[in-house]
């Protein structure tokens, strides 16, 4: 059962938080800022309204979860510094005195009430909504571009991703006191996860039972993560990976293991739009979407910017008739005129080759002229064999028996003409030049609100994510764009 009333009213300490904390406290003034009776609204038929226990008001709820983004956090972190920190209180509706919640009770709260909500259309709608209504948004151009999150499991085994979590405990606190080596269990030589697991709980359990090394930060951090770690593993012994993170590249020659978002942010660096994907996903794609989304969070949108992965075909069609400008430089290789199976080939910008639908980059091309043939100039890629042998996608791309697999693009195409001549503009080179911003405001996501590795498994949970860090890096922006007004 919930109940939309808050208890500060009631406390006789209240008055601490007019002293303790000025006016000019981010989160005093996003306090200020928000409404956030929008979440309670939202989330309201999540909960029993008038049976049972009373539960934590899915407004403070939200708020730990927007806490953990800001500071970036753990759930562990950000509830034991909601204890002590009158400014984490103040903003989580709480009366000094209140006890804080368990950090346990955040999982829960994500997985069983934040499930089929939208959390990252809905905050994203509401940051540009506000921002509109402050008239902080003038502009009618949006920038896009994907920046990729590496998933928190790796690609190694059960049994190695522990190890690399204890041996990261131990050496924190062989940095504090060397003697602890003596008090640590002899490492497992069995292959078994299980006992790998038995091996974590002792050192979570050695660790604990020396509060003055526990309770060191550098030490504090890492035993964290470890705990989570087991407990994950504990709940489901059999996954060695993250189930929906995929293999994205970024060059030709570097790789990452897990998911991609895909933004769209207006020129005044307030993010319009999202959408989060596996790392295989070609950015290209998610263009006409993004553009979808921006406009029905209240953009007018004019002008679109983007890097070479946005110049495909179907997007210059459809910037085309919805009267849109393009501002997205034709790779010099890639026209994507009539070729076939354009579902099932994409093109990776970072790399400079196709990737097959079953996520295999080419591993070589070639250039071939044919000016014999009165054809245009082609280019071909060519796949590592071994891998299209005993692929699952093999029926209707590979043939058995064949020595190659490549796949073919021709240099020129009527499609991308008109916009290959206004890429020589000096509009379009202007336009262009605006490109570094949405860079940046990756940059800002992945280094200051622990947006470089998911915080959990799954898309489920990258949603969560990214909904709760582009809402506070919006907030952000926001606060600071209404000061520079003042």
């Amino acid at each position: 059962m919930i109940s939309n009333q808050d208890s500060l009213n009631l406390s006789p300490y209240i008055a601490i938080y007019d002293l303790v904390i000025p006016k000019d406290n981010m989160l005093r003034q996003i306090n200020e800022l928000v409404d956030f009776a929008f979440i309670y609204e939202e989330l309201k038929t999540k909960y029993c309204l008038d049976n049972g226990r009373n539960a934590v008001s899915p407004i403070r709820m939200f708020k730990y979860l927007l806490l953990k983004s800001i500071f970036d956090l753990s759930d562990v972190d950000v509830v034991e510094r909601s204890k002590y920190d009158m400014s984490f209180k103040f903003f989580l509706d709480m009366a000094p005195e209140d006890a804080v919640i368990d950090p346990s009770s955040l999982t829960k709260f994500r997985k069983l009430r934040l499930q089929d909500v939208g959390l990252l259309d809905m905050l994203i709608g509401k940051t540009v909504e506000i921002a509109l209504e402050k008239e902080i948004i003038k502009s009618k151009t949006i920038i896009i571009d994907a920046t990729h999150t590496k998933a928190r499991y790796n690609q190694k085994a059960p049994k190695e991703f522990l190890q690399e979590k204890s041996k990261n405990v131990r050496k924190a606190v062989y940095q504090v006191d060397e003697s602890m080596k003596e008090k640590f269990p002899p490492k497992t030589t069995s292959n078994e996860v299980k006992d790998e697991l038995n091996y974590c709980r002792e050192v979570i359990t050695i660790v604990e039972s020396q509060p003055q090394i526990a309770s060191i930060p550098a030490v504090k951090e890492k035993l964290n993560v470890l705990k989570e770690v087991v407990e994950d593993y504990t709940e489901d012994l059999n996954f060695s990976a993250d189930p929906d993170a995929r293999v994205g590249h970024k060059t030709e020659d570097s790789s990452f293991f897990g998911y991609k978002t895909h933004i769209a942010m207006s020129d005044e660096r307030i993010i319009t739009a999202a959408v989060v994907s596996t790392g295989e996903k070609s950015d290209g794609k998610y263009m006409q979407g993004l553009i979808k989304k921006s406009q029905e969070a209240g953009m007018e949108i004019d002008t679109v910017i983007g890097d070479m992965a946005y110049s495909e075909k179907n997007n210059i069609l459809y910037t085309k008739e919805h009267q849109l400008t393009l501002v997205s430089k034709l790779h010099p290789h890639i026209t994507h005129g009539t070729r076939a199976k354009e579902d099932e080939f994409e093109f990776n910008k970072d790399a400079g080759m196709y990737v097959c639908k079953a996520g295999h980059m080419a591993i070589r091309k070639k250039f071939e002229e044919r000016k014999g043939q009165d054809k245009n100039p082609r280019i071909k890629y060519f796949f590592d064999i071994n891998k299209c042998q005993i692929c699952p996608f093999r029926e209707g791309c590979y043939k058995d028996g064949a020595k190659s697999k490549s796949y073919s693009v021709t240099i020129k195409s009527t499609e991308h003409r008109e916009q290959e001549e206004f890429q020589n503009t000096d509009t379009f080179k202007e336009l262009a030049k605006t490109r570094y911003k949405i860079e940046a405001k990756n940059s800002e996501l992945k280094h200051r609100h622990g947006y470089d590795i998911a915080s959990s498994a799954g898309l489920f949970g990258m949603e969560i994510q990214g909904a709760t860090a582009i809402f506070a890096v919006n907030i952000k922006r926001i606060l600071k764009l209404l000061q520079e007004k003042e």
